[in-house]
């Protein structure tokens, strides 16, 4: 098992910035791709960005050029760098963690607000 808890959320004005954090512990050995996805409130959950134990990363149309995922594989941590916030970023903000088994197992985090403020 893993466990993921996430921090940095909040209100911010458009165009700000804002940073989350996510700590992985449990099974951490196991973990292959981390990464954040949100989901706004009637919508479907999306991804927002993953990266690799490798740190190949992948965004999100939406999100490129504006946000930046990065991972410390020494204290098992991936955080999300969000500038240039829009109205439309405003959702909850889950990490997940992937395990190597095919297909992987998945983890999430509870989740963290982000609101951005016209």
């Amino acid at each position: 098992q893993v466990q993921l808890v996430e921090s940095g959320g909040g209100l911010v004005q458009a165009g700000g910035s804002l940073r989350l954090s996510c700590a992985a512990s449990g099974n951490i050995f196991s973990i292959n791709t981390m990464g954040w996805y949100r989901q706004a409130f009637g919508k479907q959950r999306e991804l927002v960005a993953t990266i690799t134990i490798n740190k190949n990363t992948n965004y999100a149309d939406s999100v490129k050029g504006r946000f930046t995922i990065s991972r410390d594989n020494a204290r098992y941590t991936v955080d999300l760098q969000m500038n240039s916030l829009k109205p439309e970023d405003t959702a909850v903000y889950y990490c997940n963690a992937g395990d190597f088994r095919l297909p992987p197992q998945s983890y999430w985090g509870q989740g963290t607000q982000v609101t951005v403020s016209s």
